[in-house]
């Protein structure tokens, strides 16, 4: 990623302005062992506590790895009950990288987010409606599927 991906200048613009980055070789302790870093490159996006919320793991090329960054965003916001921030992350990955492998749990987390903001169960019925519309084969849909039922 260090050829590819990472002097790309939408991804150093992205991570300037959204994250702390921290290198570390996969060999180093205790950091290595205690976020089970058993492959390259792998990402672990934390919060200020240094709970990890969200992983990759594999090469990512820009038009994934800046969405994959923007869900693990998302998820750090929504772990910590900040709905309304973690919605911006996910609505921007939504609207910015529709196609990405990202957008279905997105879609997901939106629904979750909503549905946990308000009591309404709506959102849930309308992220699986969604779901089923642009990615029926996702696993993200057939998790969502329960959710048909709400009325």
């Amino acid at each position: 990623m260090d050829t590819v991906t990472y002097p790309q200048q939408s991804v150093v613009t992205f991570i300037e302005h959204n994250l702390i980055p921290l290198r570390v070789g996969s060999d180093t302790q205790p950091l290595a062992s205690d976020f089970a870093v058993t492959w390259t490159p792998t990402l672990v996006l934390l919060d200020p506590q240094g709970k990890e919320h969200h992983r990759t793991v594999g090469f990512f090329d820009a038009e994934a790895l800046i969405p994959s960054l923007l869900l693990g965003l998302g998820k750090v916001e929504y772990d910590s009950n900040k709905f309304k921030e973690a919605l911006g992350y996910l609505e921007k990955l939504l609207a910015e990288y529709p196609e990405s492998d990202s957008a279905p749990e997105a879609i997901f987390l939106t629904g979750v987010n909503r549905y946990k903001s308000t009591g309404n169960p709506l959102p849930l019925k309308e992220a699986y409606e969604q779901l089923q519309r642009m990615y029926p084969a996702s696993t993200w849909t057939k998790r969502a599927y329960p959710y048909r039922l709400l009325g």
